[in-house]
């Protein structure tokens, strides 16, 4: 897996390009929850649920379809007293993406046995083609270690330069369009 520090950046990276009418700390907070959220499925380890299995690491809690669960479950709960509808689908979509980039991102990690992303209509684990990212061990007391340094490296190179990328980018159009606004 990526760590959660790489998951969270992605999250908040993600969050700067949306309407800043709906930016605010429990907007970012809870994207970053949903960036994480996946890994809680690694007590599966102590429960004795098999890595393979549909509710071992990376299954279900790692697919489109928890992603989507998951946004609609947050926007229901948090978001219920808002009552603008097209507020709450951006809210939506940017949870769903923040979920869903936790097992985008496990599938750029050099380890594991893939990840399922289609599950459940297809419990396969996959893997993309291009596996930069050092996978992160589990558990803090590995992570602090020499592995853990080369894993945030990685991860500084193959996800925090994209996100400042996208940050970059974000900015900048923000800045035109308001430019373009004051005419």
């Amino acid at each position: 897996m990526a760590s959660a520090f790489g998951h969270a950046l992605t999250a908040f990276a993600i969050g700067k390009n949306f309407n800043k009418h709906i930016l605010n700390w429990n907007f970012y907070l809870l994207g970053i929850i949903c960036s994480i959220l996946p890994d809680a499925d690694v007590v599966s380890f102590s429960l004795g649920i098999p890595y393979k299995s549909f509710w071992g690491h990376r299954g279900f809690s790692h697919s489109f379809v928890f992603a989507a669960l998951i946004s609609l479950v947050f926007v229901w709960t948090f978001y219920k007293n808002n009552s603008n509808l097209k507020e709450k689908t951006f809210i939506g979509i940017y949870l769903f993406l923040c979920t869903a980039s936790h097992g985008i991102l496990d599938a750029m990690t050099s380890g594991g046995r893939g990840v399922a992303l289609l599950a459940p209509f297809d419990n396969t684990r996959y893997f993309f083609p291009f596996r930069p990212i050092k996978v992160s061990p589990i558990g803090i007391e590995k992570f602090i270690s020499h592995r853990g340094l080369q894993v945030l490296l990685s991860e500084f190179i193959w996800i925090g330069i994209p996100c400042l990328l996208l940050l970059t980018t974000a900015f900048f159009l923000k800045k035109r369009k308001n430019r373009h606004e004051q005419f």
